[in-house]
């Protein structure tokens, strides 16, 4: 949940490089929290909930998967890719599952050689 927490707090944040576990876990509570927003929209006749969930996250969401391609060396132009139908889709999954570059980038220090919540 930490992870979750520390994306929030860089709402807006299109600089730096994000690693891994911090990407991956931010997904797994955007989608955790989407699922139990979807159930109780259901629940209470309300479904339009979820949508207010993913606008208020759009900025977050886009910011952290920015940092993740710059953490692999990719400009964060290439999210656009994801427009492509299903090859996008699978050559970003490939750019969001692979490991950040060593070292420093021309993005900024490897995330993993900062501590984590300092």
């Amino acid at each position: 949940m930490s992870w979750f927490i520390e994306v929030l707090k860089k709402y807006a944040v299109f600089s730096g490089r994000a690693r891994r576990k911090e990407y991956w876990m931010y997904t797994l509570f955007y989608l955790i929290f989407d699922i139990v927003l979807s159930a109780v929209g259901f629940a209470i006749d309300f479904p339009a909930i979820t949508a207010v969930f993913a606008v208020a996250l759009l900025l977050p969401s886009l910011a952290v998967t920015v940092r993740r391609l710059h953490d692999t060396g990719r400009t964060g132009w290439w999210i656009l890719i994801g427009i492509v139908p299903l090859v996008g889709l699978i050559v970003m999954l490939v750019f969001l599952c692979s490991d950040g570059q060593p070292g420093q980038n021309k993005y900024g220090p490897n995330p993993k050689d900062v501590p984590a919540f300092a």
